[in-house]
């Protein structure tokens, strides 16, 4: 049985422990998944580019046409209190907002009050092996609906998707949409094409992922190229280097896709050396960036 996190959460104003809280049956979030939701990557009890992940809980919430419950203050300061009720270094904190409670009707109501729910969790980072020999991914066809760039609940295209390639024992999903790249069941997806860094456009099938511009900001630091363009899937299976992102993968390198090593010669089926060097200035950037 998978048992929940024994650690408090926050539903609506109240403190409980994980398993004893109760939303309505009749929750928007629950009936329709209508909400949005941000994941707060916690190093040493402070939070990583807080701001930058409130700058896109705020797009999602106005693209659904909500608004917060809290101003940034005071999800800053909920989200401390829930770290400090965690006995673990390294956290992640997870912030989930939905309309509210309302009769089942899909239009959207007026003046509802949001449920908004919250809790934090010790951080599962990628293993040493994992970072030192990379990872396995699969690829498939990007069914999901067209409004990948607001960070939903109704996560259940990315379910489907995410099984692919756990039946297959590997890490992730790489999709791609009329041919072209668009992301990872749960991770923005780069390529490494003579020594830069390309990754899709930002457009309504991709997430904007805080990493995005992290990414760049650390290439500039770097001295690497860095590119956002259409990007085929051809491209994707000769690129010399294939990297994941998100906040609970940092950077990590693919090194198998669909069974096969990804790169050339030296470096066939091996992390590459813009992996390394990202990784590198990511570690650096968790000192410096953190609150």
């Amino acid at each position: 049985m998978n048992r929940l996190p024994d650690v408090m959460c926050y539903l609506n104003g109240e403190f409980a422990p994980l398993a004893e809280a109760k939303v309505s049956v009749m929750d928007r979030g629950f009936i329709f998944g209508d909400g949005v939701y941000e994941l707060l990557p916690v190093y040493g009890g402070r939070i990583f580019r807080f701001e930058a992940h409130m700058e896109r809980l705020e797009r999602s919430l106005a693209k659904l046409r909500m608004s917060s419950p809290m101003l940034r203050e005071q999800l800053l300061a909920l989200a401390r209190k829930l770290i400090s009720k965690v006995e673990a270094p390294d956290q992640w904190v997870y912030l989930q907002i939905t309309r509210g409670v309302a009769p089942r009707n899909h239009v959207m109501p007026q003046d509802l009050a949001p449920t908004l729910f919250a809790y934090s969790s010790p951080a599962k980072w990628p293993t040493p092996e994992e970072r030192h020999h990379g990872v396995a991914c699969i690829t498939a066809r990007d069914f999901r609906w067209e409004r990948g760039d607001i960070k939903s609940i109704s996560l259940l295209g990315n379910v489907l998707a995410r099984q692919i390639s756990a039946d297959e024992g590997a890490a992730e999903t790489i999709l791609f949409r009329d041919g072209f790249l668009t992301e990872a069941s749960a991770s923005n997806v780069w390529i490494v094409k003579e020594g830069a860094l390309l990754g899709p456009p930002k457009s309504e099938h991709v997430l904007e992922g805080v990493r995005m511009e992290l990414l760049h900001e650390l290439c500039a630091e770097a001295g690497l190229g860095f590119n956002q363009r259409p990007i085929t899937e051809a491209e994707v299976l000769a690129a010399d280097e294939i990297i994941l992102s998100s906040a609970t993968k940092e950077v990590l390198a693919v090194t198998r896709l669909d069974h096969q090593p990804v790169g050339h010669g030296a470096l066939h089926g091996k992390p590459g050396p813009v992996y390394a060097k990202l990784f590198e200035a990511y570690q650096a950037a968790k000192r410096i960036q953190s609150i």
